[in-house]
This record gives structure tokens, sequence and C-alpha cells, in this order.
């Protein structure tokens, strides 16, 4: 998985970067063909915003989250794509048994 970490008008500390990219393994081990993850992490007056574009075969996914603290921010945006991530895993999956394995 690669990690794009930006910053608008914050700077990207190495202890964010390092919470960001250890919030995010816990998708890929829902889901392993996750190609590219880009994080966008931005402050505003009173707000702080998180944001992120995820690649995975065949789809792109988009979440973001809002909140007074930056790390809080990032756990609600982890917390959305990982339910993202669970539900796009359960459409990928066939789910159907195979026909004669039920009366043998």
């Amino acid at each position: 998985m690669q990690l794009n970490v930006t910053g608008h008008h914050v700077d990207i500390t190495p202890a964010l970067r390092d919470y960001v990219s250890s919030k995010l393994e816990r998708l890929e081990r829902h889901f392993d063909h996750v190609t590219n993850v880009h994080v966008i992490l931005t402050v505003e007056k009173l707000s702080q915003k998180a944001e992120a574009t995820i690649n995975i075969t065949g789809n792109q996914l988009f979440a973001d989250a809002e909140d007074e603290d930056m790390y809080a921010a990032i756990d609600a945006l982890v917390d959305k794509l990982d339910r993202q991530i669970r539900r796009h895993k359960d459409k990928v999956t066939d789910h159907h048994r195979n026909e004669g394995a039920a009366f043998k």
C-alpha cells in the first residue's frame, strides 16, 4: 500500500504521519487489495478536517471527517473507510456455495 499524506495549513509531523499509517493498517487487515491511499489533512479556523481517497482494484473510495481534534478526525475517517471497504468486499465476494456440496 502506497500512502501519501499532505497538509493544507498544517505541517505534517512524523508523529502525525505515523498515526495515520498505523490507523490505515486496519484497512489492509480487512481487504488486502488496497493499492494507493491519499490523505489530506486540513486546518481551518476551529475545525480539523481529514479526507482520504483510496484506490482499490477496480474501484475508488472517498471519505472525509471533521472534528475539533485532528486525531479524532483521523479516527472518524478510518471508521468510515473501514465500513466502505467491508461493504465493497461483501459485494465482490461470491457468497454462493457449490451446488453439490450440501447434499453429499
